[in-house]
C-alpha cells in the first residue's frame, strides 16, 4: 500500500465522486480536479443543484473535457485497433500455429484525464506481432499500458506466454477460457514474485471474446490498478471482414476511497469525445467490448440513433440480440456489430449517467 499512500498524498484532490459530480465533473477539466473543496470549485452555493439550468457552471452542458492528455503515457487510439498475434514459432498444420509472447508486469503512472495521473500496474508485451508475423509497436511501448495488450489468435492455436514480474508485488495472469488448473494463475502457489518468471501454455479454446487479468490478492486492488486485457480467439472459419475495435470499460479510484472518480473506455476520460472514432458509412463495425470496472456492480454501453447486434461472449456465430444498450457485470463481454447507414456524429456512452458525466463518453464520426 506504500505506493498508493505516497501517490495519494501527492495527487489527492480531496474531492470524492459525489462532490466531483456536483462540481460539473470533467467539463471543468484538470483545474477542477486540483481543487481541494467544493467551495474552491465554485459549488458551495446551492445554485449548483439548480435543475433549471447548469447551476452557474460555465460549459457544464458541453459533456466533454477541456484540455488534452499530453504526457503520452497512454495511447487509446493505437490501442483501439491493436492486436498482438504473437510470434509464430511453429506451424501445427490444419491452419493452427504455435504463438509465443513475452509479457511483463510493471509500475507505470498514467494520465487518465488532462493533468490527472494514476499510479497503475500494467502489463506490456516485449515484441508484439501483427497477423502477418511482422513486429509492430505496441501501445505504451515497453513501459506498459492500461488495458494490457490485446492477445489475438485462432481456435486450436498453441499459446505460450513467458510472464516476468518486474513489480514489487506478486502477480499472475489468469485467462478466461479452457486450460489446465496448473495454468490458471489463481492459486497462492502460482503467484509470481518480483523478478520471477512463469510460463503459461495452453490451447486456444473456445473461440470467442475473453479476457485476462491478475488474480493475486487482494483481487480488487490488482484489477483496479490496471492488470487486465483482452484475449480474442477467432473461430476456425473466421468472421466477416469488418472495421474492428477493442473497447475495455474501466474506472479509476483516484483518492483510494473505494469509489471511482473517473470512468472511460480504454482508460482516458472522454478521449473519443475529443477525437471521434472514424468509420465509413455502411461498413461493418465490430466492437470487442469488455467490462473490467472495479467497485461498481455493472457498467453499460449505449449507442445513439442506431442499433447493433450483440453476441454474448462471442462463442456463437449468431448474434442473440438486436438492441442499442447492453449491461455487464465485471468480466462480462460481448461482440457488437453495427452498420451506420447515414453519415454524421453518433454518440456512445455508459447509460449510468454518473459514469457518462465522469468520462465514459465518445463519438463515432461516420464519413
Amino acid at each position: 500500500m506504500g505506493d498508493e499512500k505516497t501517490n495519494k498524498k501527492k495527487r489527492s484532490t480531496g474531492v470524492n465522486r459525489r462532490d466531483f459530480l456536483a462540481s460539473g465533473g470533467l467539463t471543468l477539466g484538470a483545474a477542477a480536479l486540483a481543487s481541494s473543496s467544493l467551495k474552491a470549485l465554485g459549488c458551495a452555493d446551492p445554485s449548483c443543484q439548480d435543475k433549471s439550468g447548469t447551476g452557474g457552471q460555465p460549459m457544464a452542458s458541453d459533456m466533454g473535457v477541456i484540455g488534452d492528455c499530453t504526457s503520452g503515457t497512454l495511447d487509446p487510439d493505437l490501442f483501439l485497433t491493436h492486436f498482438d498475434w504473437g510470434k509464430v514459432t511453429k506451424d501445427l498444420g490444419d491452419g493452427k500455429k504455435r504463438r509465443e509472447y513475452t509479457f511483463f508486469a510493471v509500475d507505470k503512472e498514467i494520465e487518465i484525464a488532462p493533468g490527472l495521473f494514476f499510479p497503475a500496474w500494467a502489463y506490456t508485451s516485449e515484441t508484439p506481432h501483427d497477423q502477418d508475423g511482422n513486429q509492430i509497436p505496441g501501445p505504451g511501448g515497453k513501459t506498459g499500458h492500461v488495458p494490457g495488450p490485446t492477445i489475438r489468435c485462432r481456435e486450436g492455436d498453441e499459446i505460450y506466454i513467458k510472464f516476468i514480474n518486474q513489480n514489487n508485488h506478486p502477480h499472475t495472469i489468469h485467462f478466461h477460457g479452457y486450460h489446465s488448473s496448473e495454468m490458471d494463475g489463481s492459486m497462492k502457489h502460482q503467484f509470481v514474485f518480483q523478478n520471477e518468471t512463469f510460463e503459461y501454455e495452453f490451447m486456444a479454446e473456445p473461440f470467442g471474446l475473453h479476457l485476462y487479468h491478475c488474480h493475486s490478492v487482494p483481487l480488487k486492488r490488482h484489477i483496479h490498478k490496471g492488470l487486465y486485457g483482452t484475449y480474442i480467439i477467432d473461430p476456425k472459419e473466421g468472421r466477416e471482414p469488418a472495421r474492428e475495435l477493442v473497447m475495455v470499460m474501466n474506472g479509476f479510484d483516484t483518492n483510494f476511497d473505494g469509489d471511482n472518480e473517473i470512468y472511460a473506455v480504454n482508460s482516458v476520460a472522454n478521449h473519443h469525445m475529443r477525437y471521434p472514432i472514424k468509420v465509413k458509412k455502411d461498413e461493418l463495425v465490430r466492437i470487442y467490448l469488455v467490462n473490467t470496472t472495479e467497485f461498481d456492480p455493472i457498467n453499460s454501453f449505449h449507442l445513439h440513433a442506431n442499433f447493433f447486434y450483440e453476441n454474448r461472449t462471442g462463442t456463437s456465430m449468431k448474434a442473440e440480440y438486436f438492441t442499442d444498450t447492453v449491461m455487464f457485470c465485471q468480466g462480462e463481454r460481448s461482440i457488437l456489430e453495427i452498420r451506420f447507414p447515414k453519415t454524421g456524429l453518433y454518440m456512445f456512452h455508459a447509460h449510468q449517467s454518473e459514469f457518462a458525466e465522469l468520462g465514459w463518453m465518445g463519438n463515432f464520426e461516420v464519413v
